[in-house]
């Protein structure tokens, strides 16, 4: 049987062998290493042509090696690729033994220090834009009209009109134009000016308050508004991060939010995400002001406030983004479940997922919860006492959750016809069992037989 001929030349094996310090090979081991490289070479040319097919080109070059060469678990090459295309020169070292290498480009040293610095390149910068809003492409200069596009064809391309390539070749009067540049009009910008300065204004002057309320109310009609959406939601968000031991500030922010979620005329979709972390921050904060009983009212109508626009959001725009109802839910729930959350977290998040889920959400997430939840509260009545107000606001916003899972007309209609009134002595025991002596004894409290056979029926489900 004739022996297989080597592609690779065993030379190459021996000469790298007496650079590492290895003298002498036998033939076998040098036909197995070379066998080897035979294999492996061609295991790198093989998967450096997927990737130049999979880029639609008939010419392999570097990258394709570089990119195989890191799928195969290979430490890349470096020094390899230019924008240049490589020079290789040819020498010989006997006949038929040709040896390719890369010229080098000879360079005056005295000349290259001699030479001006090159100016520096302005940072590299990232940003966004929007290619389509409802399928009408805005004109902005990333989005070029079809003239504006046949226009740029005949600008000069290549390394020579790259003003950041001429600034580092040392060209002066280099300029350059922003990527992005909102133009609004004087008008609108003296809109937004006013409308800050009117709903962050405290005075109690009956004026003043009816100038606040007209602010709002035109955010939330006027229909020509949709450039400033951006400038409201930044408005927003920093307000709220740095207004957190002012009630009022929040509050005006929270209305701000709704008025413009009930403007019509403005999309907010795509600022869904910068808004919900303010409202999530008025809903669940820990502190919302200063911490005195004459301000623990405010702070509680924030939550409220709060956890309706967060259930207005959720339910508005969860057809668009399909995560985020079950995000904020799951945000809800972590907080109600953690026992070192103050009362005011707990308000928030309670009444949080109650606007969230609904009653469906109250049923399969809450209910399962309050009696474990019962030793938050016994906990806060042994510290505060019984009628501390933080307490009885927790309650409350319990029962409302408890008594959301009847639906309001048929339990009129029911305590109508007089067979409701009255809890069966057989179910308190175990509604109470169920939802713990706390909200329990007040939900038999109520002698809404509908109630507990409702809590009952979620009991059996779960």
């Amino acid at each position: 049987m004739a022996e297989q001929k080597l592609v690779w030349n065993p030379d190459n094996v021996r000469d790298v062998a007496e650079s590492v310090g290895i003298s002498s090979l036998n033939e076998e081991a040098v036909r197995s290493l070379s066998q080897e490289v035979e294999y492996r070479v061609g295991q790198v040319i093989v998967e450096a042509m997927r990737f130049m097919h999979a880029g639609k080109r008939t010419v392999l070059g570097t990258q394709d090696i570089s990119q195989a060469l890191k799928v195969l678990d290979v430490e890349p090459l470096y020094g390899y690729e230019s924008t240049r295309p490589l020079r290789f020169g040819e020498a010989s070292l006997g006949p038929g033994q040709p040896l390719f290498y890369i010229e080098d480009e000879e360079v005056d040293f005295e000349k290259l220090i001699n030479a001006p610095l090159p100016k520096v390149p302005r940072d590299m910068s990232f940003t966004a834009h929007w290619l389509a809003v409802e399928g009408v492409q805005p004109s902005i200069p990333q989005n070029p009209t079809t003239a504006e596009a046949r226009a740029t064809e005949l600008v000069p391309k290549g390394p020579g009109a790259n003003p950041s390539l001429a600034a580092l070749a040392g060209n002066d009067n280099v300029s350059f134009k922003p990527l992005v540049k909102h133009v609004v009009s004087k008008e609108l910008i003296l809109f937004f000016d006013k409308i800050k300065a009117a709903i962050l204004d405290e005075d109690p002057d009956p004026e003043v308050v009816i100038l606040r309320e007209s602010a709002l109310e035109s955010v939330r009609s006027d229909p020509g508004l949709h450039q400033l959406v951006p400038y409201f939601v930044h408005f927003i968000a920093e307000k709220v991060t740095h207004s957190l031991n002012n009630t009022f500030v929040l509050r005006q922010m929270m209305e701000l939010t709704a008025a413009m979620i009930a403007n019509k005329s403005l999309f907010i979709q795509p600022y869904v995400a910068a808004l919900v972390p303010p409202v999530l921050t008025c809903l669940i904060g820990r502190s919302l002001g200063p911490e005195t009983p004459a301000n623990l009212q405010a702070q509680f109508q924030l939550r409220e406030l709060a956890s309706s626009l967060i259930g207005q959001i959720s339910s508005k725009y969860a057809e668009s983004s399909l995560q985020l109802r079950p995000r904020l839910a799951r945000t809800c729930l972590k907080y109600f479940l953690d026992p070192s959350r103050s009362l005011g977290e707990h308000y928030g998040a309670i009444s949080g997922l109650l606007t969230i889920g609904g009653p469906e959400g109250v049923r399969s997430v809450l209910l399962p919860n309050i009696k474990p939840f019962e030793y938050v509260i016994q906990k806060a009545q042994n510290e505060r006492g019984a009628n501390d107000e933080s307490i009885r606001m927790v309650i409350a916003v319990l029962l409302k959750a408890v008594m959301s899972i009847v639906d309001p007309a048929a339990d009129a209609m029911t305590n109508g016809n007089g067979t409701a009134n009255g809890t069966v002595a057989a179910e308190a025991p175990l509604v109470e069992e169920y939802l713990g002596t706390v909200v329990g004894s007040r939900v038999n409290a109520l002698s809404n037989k509908a109630l507990c056979k409702a809590v009952l029926e979620a009991r059996d489900k779960n």
